[in-house]
């Protein structure tokens, strides 16, 4: 797993929530609606908080690292599970995409890439 993240209709609140009660480090990131976790030590994996994007699930969402997110997306599909959020650009980043299992469990997938970007809108 590479990350995790927390989503809300008020990330603020989440964040101050996570604070207090878990004793995390989080701060919100420059210029973007997104709040950057450090649980700190011993627990080193990190996350975010943001506002839910339509038809995410409530919850923790977790990202797992793939060498290639097309190959693991054909892959999902073909043992029966869905694309839930299609493949999407984290500019300069990374790819990912929203899955879920044959069983409905949801998790998305993550490539990264710094040359990521996604691609301009129609005019």
């Amino acid at each position: 797993m590479t990350h995790f993240e927390i989503y809300g209709s008020d990330p603020a609140r989440l964040a101050e929530f996570y604070r207090r009660i878990l004793g995390w480090s989080v701060e919100k990131a420059p210029g973007i609606d997104y709040w950057r976790i450090e649980p700190g030590p011993p627990r080193a994996l990190g996350g975010g908080i943001t506002y839910r994007p339509e038809g995410a699930p409530s919850g923790w969402l977790s990202y797992t690292q793939v060498p290639s997110l097309d190959a693991s997306l054909a892959l999902v599909v073909e043992l029966g599970g869905k694309i839930v959020r299609p493949k999407t650009a984290v500019p300069k980043t990374a790819w990912y995409a929203m899955v879920a299992d044959c069983e409905g469990n949801v998790f998305s997938l993550w490539q990264p890439d710094a040359t990521a970007f996604p691609p301009p809108e129609p005019d």
